[in-house]
């Protein structure tokens, strides 16, 4: 007789297309303990979305789509409606994961009772060799300042860039205040606390946010070391990928979700807040869709100079994208006045 699953596995988009076939693929051929499919395809183009089609009839797993891009937190909820099991897994579609990585979070949630449990994550390739997040500090800080409250946000990621093999006998099972969406575990039942995600935050500390919200609920964090995913979102982007990648990360979004992210957890606008909006989330235009243009040149200066140029068509575009993407949402989803 076949064993019940205990975990649903969310799979949603983060800022591409073009890794969904290695996470799928991986997902299969490394996860030993039984498990329910839940992938939510927000409009990718039509080679991708045919092959989600096809794999979804082979495997049974359920595949939600729509035409149109969606913001992670949408997307993972839409997935979490469709969640039955004691525990959700949020996964983006970016991910890797290594041989055996889902029953050490579920014998860790088992365990300690932990509301979130997240895997070690790496970044790469190569893969499960370079810590991208191993816990982390998450909370708030409040201090008295000439008789007013201020409330500081404590963001801080444990490890980043270090060599797993130089750490990994340091590593253990530990509580923390934070975990990634890269990939984590949720206990279903903590969604009747803290309810849905925060769609409103359409870019950004989406993490944050639901850390801060189980904290706050009274739920615990956990980091299980011996669950090991790798996310791969420094690999260079397909062309069909940039349109979304551009929604992803547009500046009106990444400062709306900043401004939604301070208010609703009633936060001082201070040097954190100002340090990313000194450049929103440009830097991951500039990184992953203008330098790659400029590659060819042999001198870095007339890179930077070439870069510098093509900036404010990166700007204009970026907001055209937005336009566009509002103006069929609209169409699609008229407001009855």
């Amino acid at each position: 007789m076949a064993l019940e699953a205990s975990v649903t596995i969310v799979v949603v988009p983060r800022e591409r297309i073009n890794l969904a076939r290695e996470c799928l693929e991986s997902v299969y051929a490394h996860t030993d303990i039984p498990f329910r499919l839940v992938w939510v395809d927000g409009g990718s183009p039509s080679p991708a979305c045919t092959y989600l089609r096809d794999q979804a009839r082979a495997k049974g797993f359920d595949l939600v789509r729509t035409d149109y891009y969606l913001a992670p937190n949408r997307a993972r909820n839409i997935g979490l409606a469709r969640a039955r099991t004691r525990y959700v897994v949020f996964m983006d579609n970016d991910v890797i994961v290594a041989p055996g990585w889902l029953g050490p979070l579920v014998r860790c949630a088992d365990e300690t009772g932990a509301a979130i449990v997240g895997p070690l994550n790496c970044e790469g390739p190569p893969l499960h060799e370079i810590i991208h997040f191993a816990g982390g500090e998450c909370r708030i800080r409040q201090e008295h300042v000439d008789g007013r409250i201020e409330r500081h946000m404590v963001d801080r990621i444990h490890r980043q860039g270090q060599r797993l093999s130089d750490v990994r006998h340091q590593l253990q099972r530990e509580q923390t205040s934070a975990a990634e969406f890269h990939c984590l575990m949720a206990r279903t039942e903590i969604f009747d606390k803290v309810g849905p995600f925060d769609e409103t935050l359409l870019t950004v500390r989406e993490n944050l946010d639901f850390c801060l919200a189980v904290a706050h609920a009274g739920g615990t964090i956990y980091l299980e070391p011996a669950s090991i995913i790798t996310y791969l979102g420094y690999q260079p982007l397909g062309w069909r990928d940039v349109p979304y990648y551009m929604l992803r990360w547009n500046d009106v979004w990444t400062l709306s979700s900043l401004h939604r992210f301070r208010d609703k957890w009633s936060l001082t606008e201070d040097e954190y807040f100002q340090r990313q909006y000194r450049n929103l989330q440009r830097w991951r235009r500039r990184t992953f869709l203008i330098r790659p243009l400029f590659q060819w040149v042999p001198s870095r200066r007339f890179q930077r100079l070439l870069e510098g140029l093509v900036a404010p068509v990166d700007r204009t575009l970026s907001r055209w994208i937005l336009g566009r993407y509002l103006r069929r949402q609209r169409k699609l989803f008229p407001v009855n006045s």
